[in-house]
């Protein structure tokens, strides 16, 4: 199975930043899935190169497909809108369970603008870009994307 992780970050991709999240969402995805192949790349905050990456990706065959950052207010934070343009259909129960668990933790989760859905039989998630509200968020759905995977690739409709 491939899966494949996208940090977007104008500073990291620069090399003023280090990327802390992307490397820690990879790590969860290896416990998760241990016999997968995991993609990584680091983009800057440019919704053209998003788009095209998540296309690139998904033609390839990522089962799932995970952005780190660019989900925020900023006026350069477009992964959402990058996202929403390649997705078939949103599944927006992910991106809500993952703000309202995040809430919990840390009120400003509400922020957050991130998105999910479908492309094909892969499946996008944007999680925030911040090393803890990354994997807090990926913790927070992995059951249901483990679930998700296997639906979109043609598996049972209930567990």
């Amino acid at each position: 199975m491939l899966l494949a992780v996208l940090t977007i970050s104008d500073r990291c991709a620069a090399g003023q930043m280090t990327d802390t999240a992307g490397p820690a969402v990879v790590a969860l995805l290896g416990r998760e899935w241990p016999q997968a192949e995991v993609k990584t790349a680091l983009l800057p905050d440019d919704e053209d190169a998003i788009a095209a990456a998540l296309e690139e990706l998904s033609r390839k065959g990522a089962a799932l497909l995970l952005t780190v950052g660019g989900t925020g207010l900023g006026p350069r934070d477009r992964t959402p809108e990058a996202t929403r343009r390649v997705i078939d259909r949103e599944a927006p129960g992910l991106a809500e369970a993952m703000r309202q668990e995040g809430a919990e933790r840390n009120p400003y989760a509400w922020l957050s603008r991130g998105v999910a859905g479908m492309r094909g039989a892969t499946l996008i998630v944007n999680l925030p870009g911040s090393k803890r509200g990354a994997e807090e968020s990926l913790e927070a759905i992995l059951p249901l994307l483990r679930h998700g995977i296997e639906i979109a690739a043609g598996g049972q409709d209930h567990p």
